[in-house]
């Protein structure tokens, strides 16, 4: 998987800030609101409490395939979310009745929990993204590892208003088996990609669309950015993708778990 933004990218500046957060991680209690489907029927979702106890492991393995079967498209949005580009974001995807897997960044989801509540609200899925989006945490300690991930996992369902995440996708595919069983017995299925529109390049939406239409038959798992810069790109690029994606006979779910 490609390590695009080099090393801790953009959010090298807000590190300083997750420190804060991360010794808390440590002795992290419990959380106890289970990520369940939305009922997207109602202006608000809402999150089926269950006991810490009965937070199930799911698989190790990196999750690519789409519960709609080899028709099916995972929609995936990460870094965010942003004040700016997540609003516009969820926009294009109400236009076209398509959900979608928010991966967001802890401090991220911390500075916006309005922004992850509205993405709950929509009946989209909640990924985390680890604290800080260091695309070098494999080479880091075990310790470190998982305090990036469950402190990031504490930050976005303190956020969401009780949602947890559901999957844990680590910054630029920088997985070790370690992280990938903490995330895993946490509930949270390792997910990776396997389109990379490399719109957090900005290579003009003509590209973005371009890559889509080349590399799609090669997986269902499409990588898109809402945060980290300027993302109208993004945003021209889906408002014409998912269309062609549902004249080509696709449909859209959500990544295996």
């Amino acid at each position: 998987m490609a390590r695009h933004g080099g090393g801790r990218g953009w959010y090298g500046k807000l590190v300083g800030a997750a420190l804060g957060v991360t010794v808390l991680a440590t002795g992290a209690s419990m959380w106890t609101a289970q990520a369940d489907a939305v009922d997207d029927s109602s202006p608000r979702a809402a999150a089926s409490a269950s006991p810490a106890g009965d937070l199930k492991p799911v698989d190790v393995s990196i999750a690519h395939a789409s519960d709609k079967g080899a028709r099916g498209i995972n929609i995936t949005i990460d870094d965010g979310p942003d004040p700016v580009w997540t609003p516009q974001v969820l926009d294009v995807l109400r236009e076209y009745g398509v959900k979608a897997t928010f991966c967001m960044v802890g401090t991220q989801a911390q500075a916006h929990p309005d922004l992850v509540k509205q993405v709950v609200a929509a009946g989209h899925r909640l990924c985390d993204h680890s604290v800080s989006h260091d695309t070098a945490m494999d080479k880091n300690t075990q310790a470190y590892q998982s305090q990036q991930i469950l402190d990031a996992e504490r930050m976005i369902t303190e956020a969401s208003g009780g949602v947890r995440p559901m999957y844990y996708r680590a910054p630029g595919g920088a997985f070790t088996p370690y992280s990938r069983k903490i995330a895993a017995d946490r509930g949270m299925r390792p997910l990776g990609w396997n389109v990379d529109t490399k719109d957090f390049e900005r290579p003009g939406a003509d590209a973005i669309v371009a890559t889509v239409q080349r590399e799609v038959p090669g997986g269902p798992t499409l990588l898109f950015h809402d945060a980290g810069g300027d993302r109208s790109q993004t945003v021209e690029a889906l408002r014409r993708i998912l269309p062609w994606l549902k004249d080509q006979g696709y449909s859209f779910g959500f990544p295996v778990r």
